[in-house]
């Protein structure tokens, strides 16, 4: 109290409350991949496409070939097929659309490098990339779509990297790919190779992995000089000798606009129709975001309609999902997405990579105890120091308390009342001994009834005997 030496009024203001539990951001992903800019082992902190392209530039030119050929001896020339020939793993730039157009807002970009030094990069870059991640305490999921172009081994020697950082440090979750391998689009279906990766088993319940690839409804950016058009020569023969005319040869879509303007056209309404597959890493991450905002980091981010996508690559009916969903033998749980009738894409899944874990099974357990823990630990950084005593005690369990308080209101536990959904204890003889104190340890414990995903409806009939 100060010490009042002059007359007059006074006012003194006194808090009555306890410091409060504020809940950290649930859904901030990092991207790892190459870009137009060479912005090297920088990570920048985005919130839009926009923001996206003013710091790492705009897409890989998309480069074609056009098969053409004349029909029936006229100049009139009919396009027999298209084949893209640009590499198929510079996904980031699309990958970050797809972040977006799903739900993503804020979230950090490493860039590995411009396009053009992809050649000769090996796994090191991307455990690089997670290291500089690492110290960014922000982030809550791990994307790293790029890798893909590595082998399927070093692939998931990435993703194990990303696992075990999730795992260590317990605030994050990270997001994996089905690498297609030597396989394809067998692999994508059975995730035969991938059941099989060298991915630490204690790490896995921090992780869970998607498949198939999308076809997106973006369309290739690319240039006409990106597009090779070949036999774009007139096949005319003459009736008499049957000689041609004129050789048939390649040339560009540039020469192809001067030259002829109805192929031009008939060419750049076809390569509209060329789509993008991405992997569903990047799209995963904008629903978990979505999820999050619009129900909470408790539901299941699943039986959720995917935007920007025509379908999945590779059908998956309910009997394909079925190894997929729970592996008694290797137990990594593999999530679908699938397209249904009337409804669209939708993720179909909810399953971490534990899959035969009882108690970490689902994601949305996994991400709401990270959650938990993590607003926990940042809100009682104020009582390091502080005595180890009851009136410390008593202000940690309020403010634990009234946190918990409000994540079951808002539906995130079990149980009808507050006792049965979470209970907090503190103090000597509850949680602590005095050997405990002695060594400066204030130990508080903390149980939660978390919401699972009703992951199996089941109905049971019966035949209602007709009564007399």
């Amino acid at each position: 109290m100060t010490d009042y030496k002059t007359p007059g009024v006074y006012v003194e203001e006194s808090s009555n409350l306890p410091p409060s539990v504020a809940q950290v951001e649930t859904a901030v992903p990092a991207f790892i991949g190459f870009t137009e800019k060479d912005e090297i082992n920088k990570p920048v902190r985005i919130s839009s496409m926009q923001e996206f392209q003013a710091n790492f530039g705009s897409h890989y030119p998309a480069e074609f070939r056009v098969d053409v050929e004349p029909d029936n001896n006229t100049k009139v020339r009919s396009i027999k097929g298209i084949t893209r020939s640009s590499p198929d793993h510079f996904y980031l730039f699309y990958g970050m659309r797809h972040f977006f157009d799903n739900g993503g807002g804020d979230c950090y970009v490493v860039s590995l490098g411009a396009f053009s030094e992809k050649e000769g990069k090996t796994k090191t870059v991307f455990t690089d990339a997670l290291e500089l991640i690492k110290k960014i305490d922000e982030v809550t999921l791990l994307i790293f779509p790029d890798a893909l172009f590595l082998s399927d081994a070093n692939y998931y020697a990435v993703a194990d990297a990303a696992l075990k950082q999730s795992a260590d440090l317990g605030d994050r979750f990270t997001i994996i790919d089905i690498h297609p391998g030597a396989n394809g689009a067998a692999e994508l279906k059975t995730g035969n190779n991938f059941r099989k990766a060298k991915l630490s088993d204690e790490n896995l319940k921090y992780g869970a992995v998607y498949t198939p690839y999308l076809n997106t409804s973006y369309s290739y950016r690319y240039s006409d000089s990106g597009v090779t058009v070949n036999n774009v020569g007139v096949n005319a023969e003459s009736s008499a000798s049957h000689e041609s005319t004129e050789t048939l040869k390649d040339a560009s879509l540039n020469s192809i606009k001067k030259n002829d303007p109805d192929l031009y056209d008939q060419i750049k309404a076809k390569l509209k129709r060329e789509t993008v597959t991405l992997p569903p890493s990047a799209a995963i991450a904008g629903v978990y975001a979505r999820v999050d905002r619009e129900r909470g980091v408790w539901k299941a981010p699943a039986n959720v309609s995917l935007a920007a996508v025509i379908g999945p690559t590779v059908n998956i009916s309910n009997k394909e999902q079925e190894p997929l969903n729970l592996d008694p033998t290797y137990g990594k749980s593999i999530n679908c997405v699938r397209d249904f009738p009337g409804k669209g894409t939708l993720v179909w899944g909810a399953r971490t990579l534990a899959g035969n874990d009882n108690e970490w099974r689902y994601i949305s357990v996994r991400r709401l105890f990270n959650t938990i823990e993590e607003s926990v630990k940042k809100g009682t950084d104020f009582a390091v120091f502080e005595p180890n005593e009851s009136g410390t005690w008593l202000k940690i369990k309020a403010m634990i308390e009234i946190y918990l308080h409000g994540l079951w209101q808002q539906g995130a536990f079990a149980g009808p009342t507050p006792e049965s959904a979470y209970f907090v204890n503190i103090g000597l003889g509850k949680s602590m001994t005095n050997q405990d104190i002695l060594k400066g340890r204030m130990i508080v414990e903390i149980g939660v009834a978390p919401v699972r995903p009703a992951e199996f409806i089941i109905f049971r009939f019966s035949h209602k005997m007709q009564g007399a």
